[in-house]
């Protein structure tokens, strides 16, 4: 398996970034847990949650590829599961995201929280069946599925902040800390 030892450094740097943007996604949803007027549980599903997943998926990856197989035919069956685990899960969230009533999705959000994490997946899934025939290849695809998953993590959490913050969560808080307004 000398075939994953130059892999070693890809995945400790991609599965520490998405374990510290795991936590730092729990803080961001801390911090607009408390916002009123919306339906939080129900865009959540939707939009939040499946970024954790995401990020969940790429530090499991990380640890699979770390752990000193003997060969590729277990690794390869972990990654055909993940894989369709995440196919079926991204169905999920596009239903999701078509039903929530929070937010209207623009093709951005359909881009990023369900079309690019379904290729990913779906990639990831075939992994399974080209592990021992293609290693290298394989090796390359898991390792951009990794990555796409880890950018479209950061790219959906920043859209979500981006979007409460614009929407009026941070203009409160400004001028509640400023203290009264001159027009009051």
């Amino acid at each position: 398996m000398s075939t994953l030892a130059g892999w070693e450094n890809f995945y400790v740097i991609v599965g520490s970034s998405a374990g510290a943007l795991i936590g730092l996604q729990f803080v961001v949803i801390t911090l607009i847990a408390d916002r009123p007027g919306l339906r939080i549980a129900e865009s959540s599903a939707a939009f939040a949650t499946p970024t954790v997943v995401h990020f969940g998926v790429v530090l499991l990856l990380s640890a699979l590829v770390s752990i000193p197989w003997s060969g590729f035919g277990i690794l390869g069956v972990l990654w055909g599961f993940i894989g369709l685990g995440g196919v079926v899960y991204s169905l999920i969230v596009a239903r999701r995201m078509h039903v929530q009533a929070v937010y209207k999705p623009v093709f951005e959000d359909w881009l990023f929280h369900g079309l690019v994490p379904l290729v990913a997946y779906t990639v990831l899934a075939v992994s399974a069946f080209t592990a021992s025939a293609y290693t290298s290849e394989t090796l390359l695809g898991v390792g951009a599925v990794a990555l796409l998953l880890l950018f479209t993590g950061i790219h959906n959490a920043w859209d979500a902040v981006t979007y409460h913050v614009s929407s009026g969560m941070g203009a409160k808080k400004t001028r509640s800390m400023a203290g009264p307004s001159v027009n009051s």
